[in-house]
């Protein structure tokens, strides 16, 4: 940064710092400053260029449509590139049998081919670890490959945030989206210069800037021959940007404790503690100690870092954790009951580690995800005063964060859950930084930081669920309900209720009180949802957010109970009416902001789901053009037959895209083979 510039930076931050905690991140912008310098006609709009953005539009084009994928970043791929996490989260038993989406396989197959084995990088914690950079580069080729096959049209915007939506009168259609695209101002650097907490506030406005140069895009319907001008709008982005925009209804954060959520953190919603985020970052292990400058703000956050556990606390056991790069072989090692070959020096390395640069705020006043009233209350939802949804202060606390980890790696002695004694100084390694770097970024941390959980719709309201649809805790959790704790925290009505959930084909018996909550046979899989367009597998996996503000205060602690809903899942569909949202007909969901609850959405998150969910939107959106209906026509008459639906689901199921597992049935009780 330019000494003017930086100077300037700190005035704006001092001058924000007077005001209201909600309100410092955020100037609320103007309308328009000029006409759209361009028009784009699309049939699908998918805002969000991560893994499922990418299925969304894989499908959408192999069904011969037109169209437009916008993302924030340069780079496609989301988990496994723009956000660094190049290490497919995967289940054994699914792995095995290649239960996949055919894009997430094909994708799986070209890594192969990229690098003549599925895992350049040796990680144990997954049979895939890749670079980012080559991520991005295989999806461009396979969405290229799949518009030539489908004759379909893609029209790809990177360095593109949506703005403004056009919505009806009465509500129910978005008829348009203002886009701005950003690209270097002449004589500026190159973007991936600065850090994201630097540049995210710009990207938003509509006025160029000394760093960016804008356009102003508007997307529109395609127009059909028959002279109509349908079109789907889907938001895979990585926090739900659209459904806030958009202000349909929403959670964000914990659930309340209920039959459905059991284990739940709190008696009440919280909005304000979801999953952590992380910046990553690539390592490189040398031959030679290396010289690495103490970053000015180390102290503040060194009190965070651990190891965590005993049994993961080896250096070599976290460096090769998730090793992205290891052009030769080292020697077998075996750490905590985990083996692994020991980092030779130009192996690569990116970190995602919970007691490192996970950053987790949690109260209302460090929130990274901002609520409808935080909103509301930042001008947000007025007219052209969207500025992204997030807290930019946040995302710069979690910049220096994940710096700070890197040099505790490579120089620290403390461990803030392990004590003293346990953490040694490891100098041989050095941060990848550049435009060349894994990351592609001047300063070494990823692009976007990888998020585990976003705004999660509510979708509408259904049978059993009046209050609008969701997949909840109990439709997926292999917990033992019969657990103490259950018996004891719950309400006496409420632990009814869960155990005839739970109960499957005695669940009527239940709740007519003719059979003991206690006695019930309990099912050993996850909810069938007649609606089933697409699977994922996964464990629940928790990254809870901090107790205090900030996250990295000395002696802070997670949030209590977060970690109980954590543990095994069984094999879980995705239902298409988690994908609806209320109030607009021509918008769909894919990704993380589906309407799962909160621990739901801890499994529901990982790679192949984010395909399969991409997927399935990318069908629906296509079979509802080619047949002229909304996709909430296909599932408002459940739990009645549904022709169209099945009529859509033969051809998921023909197309390679699974909508169930091997064996799936109300009569088959028992999936615990599926690990």
């Amino acid at each position: 940064m330019k000494r003017r510039d930086k100077k300037s930076f700190q005035k704006s931050i001092i001058s924000l710092s007077l005001l209201p905690t909600f309100l410092t991140p955020y100037f609320v912008s103007a309308t328009p400053p000029r006409n759209p310098d361009k028009t784009v006609n699309c049939e699908i709009l998918i805002v969000g260029g991560g893994l499922s953005g990418a299925a969304t539009a894989y499908e959408g084009l192999l069904a011969g449509r037109t169209v437009c994928l916008t993302e924030i970043t340069d780079w496609l791929g989301g988990q496994i590139s723009s956000q660094g996490t190049s290490a497919l989260d995967e289940r054994p038993t699914q792995r095995a049998k290649q239960f996949y989406s055919r894009g997430y396989l094909e994708l799986r197959n070209r890594i192969q081919r990229k690098y003549g084995k599925l895992n350049p990088g040796d990680c144990w914690v997954s049979d895939s670890c890749f670079l980012p950079r080559d991520a991005h580069n295989i999806l461009t080729q396979m969405l290229k490959d799949a518009e030539k096959q489908g004759k379909g049209k893609l029209q790809w915007f990177p360095n593109t945030v949506i703005k403004e939506l056009g919505i009806s009168a009465d509500g129910k259609i978005i008829n348009n989206a203002t886009a701005i695209q950003h690209q270097p101002t002449k004589g500026a650097p190159p973007l991936n210069t600065f850090p994201l907490s630097q540049t995210i506030e710009d990207a938003y406005r509509y006025e160029n800037s000394s760093r960016l140069s804008k356009a102003i895009i508007r997307f529109v319907p395609k127009q059909a021959q028959n002279n109509a001008s349908k079109w789907y709008v889907i938001d895979t982005s990585e926090t739900g940007e659209i459904i806030a925009l958009a202000d349909v209804p929403y959670r964000l954060g914990i659930d309340a404790l209920s039959y459905l959520e059991p284990s739940s953190s709190s008696t009440t919603n919280d909005p304000y503690c979801t999953q952590g985020f992380t910046y990553t970052f690539a390592m490189e292990a040398t031959k030679e100690p290396q010289q690495q400058a103490m970053p000015p703000f180390y102290s503040q956050y060194a009190p965070y870092f651990s190891y965590e556990l005993a049994r993961l606390a080896n250096f070599d056991l976290v460096f090769t954790y998730r090793r992205i790069w290891s052009p030769q072989q080292g020697k077998q090692m075996k750490f905590g009951g985990i083996n692994f070959t020991v980092p030779t020096p130009g192996d690569i390395s990116m970190q995602n580690w919970t007691w490192g640069n996970d950053y987790r705020p949690g109260t209302k006043d460090d929130n990274l995800i901002y609520t409808r009233q935080q909103l509301q209350a930042s001008g947000q939802l007025q007219p052209g005063g969207w500025m992204g949804g997030l807290r930019t202060e946040t995302f710069r606390k979690g910049e220096e964060n994940a710096l700070s980890y890197f040099y505790w790696l490579y120089a620290g002695t403390t461990d803030s859950q392990l004590g003293e004694g346990v953490k040694k100084p490891y100098p041989n390694n050095r941060l990848l930084t550049g435009l060349n770097s894994p990351m592609g970024t001047v300063h070494g941390l990823s692009k976007y930081p990888y998020m585990r959980e976003g705004r999660r719709i509510i979708g509408r309201p259904s049978w059993g669920q009046p209050q609008g649809f969701g997949i909840w805790e109990v439709d997926i959790s292999r917990r033992n309900y019969n657990d103490e704790y259950y018996r004891k925290t719950l309400p006496t009505d409420m632990y009814r209720q869960l155990k005839a959930t739970l109960a499957g084909l005695e669940a009527t018996s239940v709740i007519r009180g003719e059979v003991s909550p206690d006695k019930a046979m309990r099912r050993s899989r996850s909810t069938i949802f007649p609606d089933a367009v697409g699977i994922g597998h996964y464990a629940i996996d928790f990254h809870p957010c901090m107790t205090k503000s900030p996250a990295e205060a000395p002696g802070n602690t997670e949030r209590a109970g977060e970690r109980r809903g954590a543990g095994q899942a069984y094999p879980f569909q995705i239902a298409l009416r988690a994908m609806i949202p209320q109030k607009i007909d021509n918008l769909l969901v894919g990704g993380k902001s589906i309407a799962t609850s909160h621990i739901a959405a801890a499994a529901y998150r990982v790679h192949s789901f984010e395909w399969s969910s991409g997927a399935a939107a990318g069908t629906v959106a296509a079979f509802a053009l080619k047949q002229g209906i909304a996709p909430y026509q296909l599932v408002d008459d459940l739990p009645k037959q549904e022709p169209q639906l099945q009529v859509l689901k033969r051809l998921l199921e023909q197309n390679g895209n699974p909508t169930a597992f091997p064996d799936t049935s109300i009569f088959n009780q028992n999936w615990d083979d599926w690990r």
